[in-house]
């Protein structure tokens, strides 16, 4: 169900961009959350559909990802910039509310694509993310930062 609606929401946004005559990158958008819109209105099943709940909690995880890509590139770069170095690196052991494979992976990849920080292993049991980071002022509020941040926002997209 989530695939049909996606693929009319395509659909939908290139016809869009086929009737305005204009290629660009914003006018697809436009058209893409015209569509969107459009899709939300004829639909019956609002509360049962999931691609009118997930779509908007995918682009706020997008956009979540960004701000800490550009925050963690921040701090590493004025580390390497400045002559004192900040770093306090350590691993830490991340207890997973995530629990099939494709949860623990994305978090996994995820938290290593931002800077800073690099995911080792997982626990035999699954249980528990190996991480090494370079800034670690606060064990504690490293986990809840992970936690309450990109796992805790991965699991409302995929549960």
């Amino acid at each position: 169900m989530i695939k049909n609606r996606f693929l009319s929401n395509l659909l939908l946004s290139f016809i869009w961009v086929a009737i305005t005559g204009t290629f660009s990158v914003e006018n697809f958008l436009f058209g893409f959350l015209l569509a969107f819109g459009l899709l939300w209105i004829v639909s019956t099943d609002r509360q049962e559909n999931a691609y009118f709940l997930r779509g908007p909690k995918i682009i706020a995880f997008i956009f979540f990802f960004l701000k800490e890509l550009i925050k963690a590139n921040i701090e590493v770069a004025y580390d390497v910039i400045t002559p004192k170095h900040y770093m306090q690196p350590g691993i830490i052991q991340i207890p997973l509310d995530a629990k099939t494979d494709l949860e623990i992976t994305l978090l996994a990849n995820l938290i290593t694509l931002t800077p800073g920080t690099l995911s080792l292993d997982v626990s035999e049991d699954k249980k528990v993310l190996y991480v090494h980071a370079m800034y670690v002022k606060d064990r504690e509020a490293f986990i809840a930062d992970i936690k309450n941040g990109f796992e805790r926002r991965l699991l409302e997209i995929t549960r």
